[in-house]
């Protein structure tokens, strides 16, 4: 699996080749977070033996180990073809924008994409069922989990009822109605399942367990490593809620500059609040990470926290502006602040205590956290 790009080298394509029997996409819009999905295309395959030959086939090695021919009683569609964009492709990866994507791909670019894949799955028992398949490859490992952070999270809440379930991956997993995002090294995966003759809730009740034991098969072939990024691995497990992180490659905590940074959805009891995570190079470069926050309006000065630190409001809305204290330790930078979900603009000040916590409990919670700092 060499033709494929390792996150801790210079961006490599994983070579397709150009005539490949696989599906098309559909054009039905994918239910999940956003930004929306790639527009999928109708498929004439819905026969009950479509997969009798064994189904379609990839030529290129690296894809086809992670992408075998029959998958969980479903077959790659031999009646279709794979689209390529991007790097040794036939299609630039800004066609992806009109050819592909339905909306939002200066998203997918933002996180440095440099070429995408997309074919689908069919039903080998012959009903409408599919599953279609997007991989799209990053120039490393940050890039591709920074994508899968913002598909799960984007401007949701990872604590409603509704948020995407963590899924048992080799890598990371998230699983929504009909859909599941993976992430393993510089790759994202996302599938799509469709039925065009099932209810919405049919559509639930059989894709769960179809996509669950999919996304294990696939990651479990994906190539890469599934080590998460530095900044991400420092945050504390304990009270984080499930799938509850979003990582910036770069710019963290809007730091022009500032690096790659995660900030991790935590609940304690009733109280919520957030934790950001900043790993720079060194000591230095930690520091300007500091001054460019004290720099900010109304931000102040907090004496006695690791080796400096600074209380900052960050927000627009003045009903949900969010307390922070940021501090560092060495290269390490982390934060404690508000959960400005949980606020509202109806609270009173008893109500808004309720659910944050007050400044002694953020310092006593980031002191503990500077103590693991390297």
């Amino acid at each position: 699996m060499k033709t494929f790009a390792s996150p801790h080298h210079a961006p490599a394509t994983f070579v397709l080749p150009l005539m490949l029997a696989l599906a098309g996409c559909p054009k039905d819009k994918p239910e999940g977070a956003p930004p929306p999905a790639p527009t999928p295309v109708p498929s004439a395959s819905a026969t009950a033996a479509v997969c009798a030959a064994g189904g379609g086939t990839i030529a290129d090695p690296s894809l086809a180990a992670a992408f075998p021919r029959t998958l969980n009683g479903y077959c790659l569609d031999p009646h279709g073809e794979l689209r390529l964009f991007g790097e040794n492709a036939p299609r630039p990866i800004d066609a992806i924008c009109t050819e592909a994507f339905d909306g939002e791909c200066e998203v997918y670019k933002s996180f440095g994409l440099r070429r995408v894949a997309i074919f689908r799955y069919v039903d080998g028992a012959g009903s409408p069922g599919t599953v279609d398949v997007v991989v799209s490859q990053y120039g490393g490992s940050d890039g591709a989990y920074g994508m899968f952070t913002k598909r799960v999270v984007s401007d949701g809440d990872p604590a409603r009822g509704d948020a995407p379930k963590q899924m048992k991956v080799d890598g990371e997993g998230a699983a929504g109605v009909g859909t599941a995002w993976l992430w393993k090294g510089s790759l994202f995966v996302e599938l799509t399942y469709t039925n065009e003759k099932q209810t919405p809730e049919q559509v639930a009740s059989t894709s769960a367990p179809l996509l669950e034991a999919m996304a294990a098969a696939i990651t479990r072939r994906l190539p890469g490593s599934a080590s998460l990024p530095a900044a991400v691995s420092r945050l504390p497990q304990a009270q984080r809620l499930p799938l509850g992180v979003m990582f910036q490659p770069s710019d963290a905590f809007d730091v022009e500059g500032g690096g790659a940074g995660a900030i991790g959805f935590y609940r304690d009891g009733d109280k919520r609040y957030r934790i950001l995570s900043i790993v720079r190079s060194d000591a230095d470069q930690a520091k300007d990470v500091l001054k460019s926050l004290q720099r900010r309006k109304g931000a102040t000065g907090e004496k006695d926290i690791g080796e400096g630190a600074v209380r900052l409001m960050v927000g627009d809305d003045a009903s949900s502006r969010a307390e922070w204290i940021v501090a560092r330790k060495g290269a390490q930078v982390f934060g404690i602040g508000d959960e400005p979900l949980a606020l509202q603009a109806t609270m009173s000040n008893t109500e808004r205590d309720k659910v944050t916590l007050t400044r002694d409990e953020k310092v006593k919670r980031l002191r503990a956290l500077l103590d693991t700092a390297k």
